[in-house]
C-alpha cells in the first residue's frame, strides 16, 4: 500500500492526541494471499476490537459467528439464515427488542453491503496496514470525535451520519462504505459487551478517500483564532 494513508493515520493520531490506533477496513473480491486468515470464528465487533489492539487479517463468512456481521458486511446472503433469524424472533427473549416488529422497524434503518458480491474482509491497525482500506474506524473520545466532524464540515458544510442502537457492522462499517459519509455513534449492546470499550468512548468511521481532506482541515483549524489555545477549551490542539 501506498504509505501516504499510513502517514495520515500518523498525523490525524498526533493532532488529536488519540490514545487508540485507527483501523482500517476492506472489502476483497477474493481472499489476499499476503496477510493471515482469522484462525477462528468471531464477530463483526470483535474482528474490530482485535485490530484496535494491533492485529492483522482477514475473515471470509466461515470466520463470521455473527448473524449481523454475515449480513451487513455482505459475506452472506440473509435469505440462507433459519427463519427464527430472518424474523428477529430470537432477539425477544433476550430482551434486545420487546417485539418482532420491533426488530423489523429497526433493521429496515440497517444499511447492507449487497450479499456474497465480495469474498473477504480485511482488518489492520491503519499505521501498519498493507493494503488500500475503505473505511478507516476509530474509538475515541466525545471531543476527538466532534473535531473530526467538525473538520468535514469545515470546507464542504457536509455533515456527518448519526446511529444509535444499530449494529456497529452497519452504522461504522457498511454506512460508511457505502454512503461515502462521516459516520458517528455510540456503539450498540452488542458490540458494547463484546469489545473493551469505556463508557466515555464513542465511535466514528470515515470514508477511506475522506481522511486526507479531513486531517488537511484539522491542520488548517488549528491555526485559525477560534481553534487556538485559550481561545476554545480543546484539550487535543496545542
Amino acid at each position: 500500500m501506498d504509505n501516504n494513508y499510513q502517514n495520515l493515520g500518523e498525523k490525524l493520531k498526533t493532532i488529536l492526541k488519540l490514545e487508540r490506533e485507527p483501523v482500517a477496513i476492506k472489502w476483497s473480491v477474493r481472499e489476499p494471499r499476503n496477510i493471515q486468515k482469522e484462525e477462528e470464528k468471531s464477530r463483526f465487533c470483535t474482528k474490530l476490537d482485535k485490530a484496535l489492539k494491533g492485529e492483522t487479517f482477514y475473515a471470509t463468512c466461515e470466520e463470521e459467528e455473527c448473524m449481523g456481521g454475515l449480513k451487513y458486511s455482505g459475506l452472506k446472503n440473509p435469505k440462507d439464515f433459519p427463519k427464527n433469524m430472518q424474523s428477529g424472533s430470537f432477539l425477544v427473549p433476550a430482551g434486545v427488542y420487546k417485539s418482532i416488529p420491533a426488530v423489523q422497524r429497526s433493521w429496515s434503518h440497517n444499511i447492507a453491503v449487497t450479499p456474497e458480491i465480495f469474498q473477504a474482509v480485511l482488518f489492520a491497525p491503519l499505521l501498519n496496514a498493507e493494503f488500500e482500506p475503505d473505511v478507516i474506524f476509530l474509538v475515541c473520545k466525545s471531543e476527538q470525535a466532534m473535531m473530526i466532524l467538525h473538520a468535514n464540515a469545515y470546507d464542504s458544510g457536509s455533515h456527518g451520519l448519526g446511529a444509535d442502537s444499530g449494529p456497529i457492522c452497519s452504522s461504522m462499517a457498511a454506512a460508511p462504505y457505502l454512503s461515502g459519509k462521516v459516520t458517528y455513534g455510540f456503539g450498540d449492546v452488542g458490540s458494547r459487551r463484546n469489545m473493551e470499550i469505556k463508557p466515555e468512548e464513542v465511535m466514528l468511521s470515515i470514508p477511506a478517500n475522506d481522511l486526507e481532506r479531513v486531517v488537511v482541515n484539522l491542520e488548517e483549524m488549528k491555526t485559525k483564532t477560534f481553534f487556538k489555545k485559550g481561545t476554545y477549551n480543546l484539550r487535543y490542539f496545542p
